[in-house]
């Protein structure tokens, strides 16, 4: 009989409070696991508004050790309760450290362990250098109860990198929590079609399924241009394919479900070679800072 693993991307609006926030959030995960999800991905930094647009010292305050962050404390028994894994997208701060990162709740309650945001943006609107430290954590991948797991966070989903690198310490499914949406420099940008084809591309060359799940809604912000950040939502769940299984539009708020068979997806993985095939020999140029 194959392994499956059934999996689940969540995306909603957020607002300022945050135990409002953690109740809806708590609520859709109940949704998720009413259909089957085992595997459930809240958006990135659900916990509040997506701060990072501006500079402003106040935020710090709302950074927590991540086994005392109120979003694990709260959402960690329901995972025991549900019998579900979570992944939880927490502003950490450990001493003077402060951090993007990821907590993996396993089906029992149990924490297995941190992942810290590997690459962090530096831009209008996504101004995230001024908050997070580069992770120090390097890729991480859990065995939950359900399968092998592998995240990042947002910005890591961009680079193939991280995708292969998960991919290689054996994950049978990559997540990647999300907030990302309108472009403040430049208004006529629109990135929701190449932030799904970037990671439908991880899932090609890895032969691996891939989730994506992105807040959605408008965020006013006072004295910010334009008035505030729209998130574009587009939340997804794509095959060892590429090609979308179950998705969301860009202001529809709810759940996103897939199961796959992980034992075809192993041999199938291994019939394309990706692996076998890799010549680390030449790779080098991807390891220097500033290649010849």
């Amino acid at each position: 009989m194959s392994r499956t693993l059934s999996v689940a991307a969540l995306q909603t609006a957020y607002g300022a409070d945050r135990d409002a926030n953690i109740a809806r959030t708590a609520d859709l995960i109940r949704q998720a696991a009413d259909r089957g999800a085992q595997v459930i991905l809240p958006s990135e930094l659900f916990q509040g508004p997506y701060f990072c647009v501006a500079q402003e010292e106040r935020w710090f305050a709302e950074a927590h050790p991540w086994r005392e962050h109120p979003c694990v404390t709260a959402l960690a028994p329901l995972a025991a309760e549900l019998g579900v894994v979570l992944p939880i997208s927490i502003f950490e701060r450990e001493g003077p450290h402060y951090f993007n990162s990821l907590v993996m709740v396993d089906a029992d309650g149990s924490l297995l362990g941190l992942y810290r945001k590997s690459h962090i943006p530096d831009g209008p609107g996504y101004m995230e250098k001024y908050y997070f430290r580069p992770g120090d954590t390097g890729f991480r991948v859990w065995d939950t109860r359900f399968g092998r797991i592998g995240a990042g966070i947002c910005w890591d989903q961009w680079y193939p990198e991280c995708a292969r690198a998960m991919t290689l310490l054996g994950a049978e499914v990559l997540l990647y929590p999300t907030a990302i949406g309108s472009e403040p420099h430049d208004a006529s940008l629109d990135t929701a079609a190449p932030w799904r084809r970037a990671m439908q591309g991880h899932a090609v060359s890895n032969v691996i399924p891939v989730v994506g799940a992105n807040r959605t809604g408008f965020e006013p912000w006072e004295g910010y241009p334009g008035g505030g950040q729209g998130f574009y939502g587009s939340s997804f769940i794509a095959d060892h394919r590429g090609d979308l299984v179950a998705d969301m539009g860009r202001d529809e708020e709810g759940v996103a479900v897939a199961t796959f068979d992980l034992d075809f997806l192993a041999r199938h993985r291994a019939a394309w070679g990706f692996f076998r095939d890799r010549r680390t020999d030449l790779y080098g140029a991807l390891v220097e800072p500033r290649p010849a």
